[in-house]
């Protein structure tokens, strides 16, 4: 585990944002997380054991993919992909859960509760409680579990419970709020395995710790891969989703240092910019507030109510970002725009035809950003993509977005055959 960034200070802020805005029943249990996780992350043994899990369980280091058909596509600058897809479990939620597991183990604690919106992060705390010999309980949105079954089946199947939430948007929002009530009840033998860079101090910073190995690795990776006489080999754009903002964070973290690498967060769109049709936090309608222990961005109303979300990748419609995420908005290092659903879908067809890589749909945000600029930039410089999660999950909401009726008269597919994808792509842009 590398050290810690400057930020946040010792009260976990990132300039304003961050903190620890929790009621008083969790100040003293997230008191003493903090204390166990700095602990642990000076630990020699704690961190052999993480990095030994992560090597011969997980995966690591992941594959950096020169995507030569995607490239030629553009017929721009050159793509490489960070393979997080790659990792056991098909995401990069396995660092972190794997990172908490072992935590809470330090901790004396026999039981984790989680919460997950596109699933992936539920099914890595399942995994590595299994692991590790943790009882585990996942508190799932009901909308969510209706769009992600294939990750609701995969969490049972490893010992863990999948409680369904059916409050408010049925969405992670929600079950979080779950999450978080069960810990409270539980504290003293119960640690909240958060899965983003979101909550209060320390989990911003501990989850972003624990995926630093992605940009990390790829920092040496690209460089290895491009670098050439009279140029230090760093990707000129390097881009990533963001939700909460974990993967983009892992990777983000690494180039921070470095003014001619430039960083684009990629939030989700939806369906159109009014509040409830979006999840943009950044020039969407997001205004100051705190929600879930941290002072951030939130998208709510004038009387602070938190709006409703949108977005067809159920991993990104969360209705705030992560404290670090808007600091580095604040100091211009890092931009934020969003993608479309019909963005997003593109983008995950164009990466399957063009690659045979189906990337997670919140992937595919990034992917489609990837599209607004290579056609733009020479040949010579290099964009690299963090692609975060496989798409399996995603199969079935793909396929429900592919067969709604278009206004431009395009045939919708059969939902029972995957295989005419590529030929309803095909005709609609022979159509176009």
């Amino acid at each position: 585990m590398a050290k810690a960034q400057s930020l946040p200070d010792a009260a976990g802020y990132f300039g304003p944002y961050g903190g620890r805005y929790v009621p008083e029943t969790l100040m003293t249990p997230v008191q003493e997380l903090a204390r166990a996780y700095d602990k642990a992350s000076k630990s020699r043994r704690f961190r052999r054991r993480l990095h030994d899990l992560l090597t011969d369980y997980a995966g690591r280091p992941t594959p950096l993919y020169f995507a030569e058909r995607l490239s030629e596509h553009f017929g721009g600058a050159r793509i490489y992909l960070k393979r997080e897809d790659l990792l056991h479990t098909g995401a990069h939620k396995i660092n972190n859960a794997i990172g908490q597991c072992l935590l809470t183990v330090e901790m004396g604690k026999g039981r984790v509760v989680a919460e997950t919106g596109a699933g992936q992060h539920g099914v890595a705390t399942a995994t590595a409680a299994a692991l590790l010999g943790l009882d585990c309980v996942v508190y799932m949105g009901e909308e969510d579990m209706r769009r992600q079954r294939l990750n609701v089946e995969r969490m049972r199947l490893l010992g863990s419970q999948v409680v369904p939430v059916d409050a408010g948007s049925r969405t992670l929002k929600d079950a979080i709020n779950e999450a978080m009530r069960d810990w409270v009840t539980n504290v003293r033998d119960t640690h909240y395995v958060l899965g983003s860079v979101l909550g209060p101090d320390p989990f911003p910073r501990m989850v972003r710790d624990f995926h630093r190995v992605i940009g990390e690795e790829a920092r040496e990776q690209i460089r290895r891969k491009t670098k050439r006489r009279g140029h230090s080999g760093l990707p000129d754009l390097a881009i990533a989703c963001v939700g909460g903002g974990s993967n983009s964070i892992g990777l983000f973290t690494a180039f921070l240092g470095d003014a001619g690498v430039r960083m684009i967060g990629v939030e989700a769109g939806g369906r159109g910019p009014g509040l409830g049709e979006h999840a943009a936090r950044f020039g969407g309608g997001g205004t100051l507030g705190v929600l879930h222990g941290t002072r951030t961005l939130v998208l709510q109303d004038a009387e602070g109510q938190v709006q409703p979300t949108h977005s067809v990748s159920a991993g990104l419609d969360y209705p705030a970002v992560g404290p670090e995420h808007v600091q580095l908005f604040d100091a211009g290092r890092v931009e934020y725009t969003r993608v479309s659903d019909d963005e997003a879908l593109a983008g995950f067809h164009l990466l399957s035809e063009t690659e045979g890589i189906l990337p997670a749909l919140e992937s595919a945000h990034a992917i489609a950003e990837v599209a607004r600029h290579a056609p733009h930039l020479p040949a010579e410089k290099v964009i690299l993509v963090n692609l975060s999660g496989r798409g399996d999950k995603d199969v079935e909401s793909v396929m429900e977005y592919d067969a709604r009726p278009r206004p431009d008269g395009a045939d919708a597919i059969d939902p029972e055959n995957v295989e005419s994808l590529s030929a309803h792509r095909r005709r609609r842009k022979e159509g176009a």
